[in-house]
């Protein structure tokens, strides 16, 4: 049975996450937002999405461009937990996992570290 949770406390468990990232690793994260949406509409089971262009594969012609989007997707995040630890646990995952990808870190290595 998913797990019960307002979409403030939800916010605040996501912040906790970015909170908890290194300061050193924090300060190279550039031009991202991060968003909590209810569920991606197309892919309903998505956890999160990173949508923008990998610190590695950027070059001049970044420059000016709008923010790249980290989404969380609260409800389905939610429906895979059974208890607020789980939920706070999956959200630094989800977290970390798209934060990952802004680094140019693929699925198939954050599966190696154990982060997928």
């Amino acid at each position: 049975m998913p797990v019960g949770m307002s979409p403030q406390r939800f916010d605040e468990l996501v912040s906790d996450a970015l909170d908890a990232i290194p300061p050193k690793l924090a300060a190279a994260i550039d031009n991202v937002v991060v968003l909590v949406e209810p569920r991606h509409p197309e892919e309903p089971s998505l956890l999160g999405l990173y949508e923008g262009i990998a610190l590695t594969e950027r070059d001049s012609s970044y420059a000016g461009s709008l923010p790249d989007a980290i989404t969380i997707y609260r409800d389905a995040l939610l429906d895979i937990c059974d208890t607020e630890e789980d939920v706070v646990e999956e959200v630094a995952v989800t977290v970390i996992h798209e934060i990952a990808h802004h680094f140019g870190i693929d699925d198939e290595r954050l599966h190696e570290l154990g982060w997928a």
